[in-house]
């Protein structure tokens, strides 16, 4: 069975998980409603707003998409990998930090693509890190554990910022003042976890260097995109996975904006997504101790099409309670389809290209909620209803289903033929 607990770098790597989702859980919460009351102060209607927040997310992610196949291709040459992925996340812990300092809606949403760049691009090289830090029948795991302590360990900045933001009268504090001292707490958070992986993390895995290595990047990756056409099975979960974890990162993303221009109270739908956090954490560690007894591919199903119903669900969604509901079955689903992607990837690519193989992952990942975040603020301004603007999301999941359900069936056949 191979050992049981977690080695020390084993629990650096899982560390960053719960430095960056204070960041995440910040923007999926606080940062959209401190955005409708910039928004609104300028005289922004509910609508736009939803719309306006939702091609910020996509601007984004489109630029991540762009660069990071770039970056993780560079990333994959020795000795670079380390110094790229700090690189991005000191821009997302600065564009944190500076959040605190616009009153402009559009100066907020400006540095906000900033800071979201950067915790984005970070994570393709972080995600890359599992097969350095892991061995292949511990990915699933590893995985697994990483964002299960990133959903429950985010709550400590996130619950001590809910306390001065919801108490800034009695704190006697401006609520600009609140906010700000809230985005700092969250970077100072994200920097000081971060630095016992940054100290212990060591490359194993990877391609020589190239005299020129930005040159060379280009033709490594145009290399690598022909040699994936050869490759089916990576192919076609690329595919699949653009499309599932678009619909996953839109819900993150759009969440209390959605509930917001619901006209939802402010403080419930953080507590609600609060809830949402500490219930993804066991069942997070749940799914990674079920792939020890199911196959992977079986459970990410499970996940898409949980995810399916959900979106179904909020069609109809007028009450508070549904919320409730709604933020407990996310939080059900939400770790388990995120860790076994990733550990679901890692173990289909070669490890020394695994810089460059999740560059392209995030295309298909973060960068496809470009899609997902697009289409709803489209629908949203189109029909003129929150509602029916989320429902686009069903039919992404439904896509998704399918196309990985064709991606497994061609990765078992080719991990037969391996063997033999």
């Amino acid at each position: 069975m191979g050992k049981e607990k977690l080695s020390r770098l084993e629990k650096y790597w899982i560390l960053y998980d719960v430095a960056n989702s204070a960041f995440i859980l910040l923007v999926a919460t606080i940062v959209p409603i401190y955005f409708n009351s910039l928004a609104e102060a300028a005289g922004i209607s509910e609508v736009d707003y939803l719309a306006y927040w939702g091609y910020a997310a996509s601007v984004a992610t489109l630029i991540v998409a762009l660069i990071g196949p770039i970056f993780g291709t560079m990333a994959d040459m020795k000795n670079f990998k380390k110094p790229i992925f700090t690189a991005s996340m000191m821009v997302g812990v600065l564009g944190c930090a500076a959040l605190s300092f616009p009153t402009s809606w559009v100066v907020f949403l400006a540095i906000f693509v900033i800071a979201k760049v950067g915790f984005s691009a970070s994570l393709i090289f972080y995600d890359s890190m599992l097969s350095d830090i892991t061995d292949p029948d511990r990915m699933d795991e590893v995985s697994a554990q990483g964002y299960a302590w990133g959903y429950i360990g985010s709550c400590i900045p996130f619950l001590i910022s809910l306390g001065i933001v919801l108490g800034n009268q009695a704190l006697g504090i401006s609520m600009t003042t609140a906010m700000g001292i809230a985005f700092f707490l969250s970077a100072a958070w994200w920097l000081l976890l971060t630095l016992p992986l940054l100290r212990h993390y060591e490359q194993t895995h990877y391609s020589s260097k190239r005299d020129h290595a930005v040159r060379d990047t280009f033709a490594t990756l145009y290399h690598t995109f022909r040699e994936i056409k050869s490759q089916k099975h990576i192919f076609l979960f690329l595919l699949a996975f653009f499309f599932f974890i678009d619909g996953v990162y839109t819900i993150i993303d759009m969440a209390t904006a959605f509930g917001s221009a619901l006209g939802f109270d402010s403080t419930m739908l953080l507590l609600a997504l609060l809830l949402t956090q500490v219930v993804a954490f066991p069942f997070a560690l749940l799914f990674g101790k079920l792939s020890k007894q199911y196959r992977n591919d079986r459970l990410i199903k499970i996940c898409i099409a949980a995810y399916t119903l959900i979106a179904l669900f909020a069609i109809q969604l007028d009450q508070v309670w549904e919320f409730w509901l709604l933020a407990g079955c996310v939080g059900i689903f939400q770790g388990g389809i995120q860790a076994l992607s990733r550990s679901y990837f890692a173990k289909i690519i070669p490890p020394e290209k695994a810089g460059e193989y999740f560059g392209l992952f995030d295309i298909c990942g973060k960068g496809a909620s470009f899609m997902g975040t697009a289409s709803v603020g489209l629908f949203t301004q189109l029909t003129g209803s929150t509602n029916l603007g989320i429902s686009v999301l069903a039919v992404i999941f439904v896509i998704g289903l399918v196309l990985f359900h064709y991606a497994a069936k061609i990765n078992r056949g080719w991990n037969n033929q391996s063997e033999k």
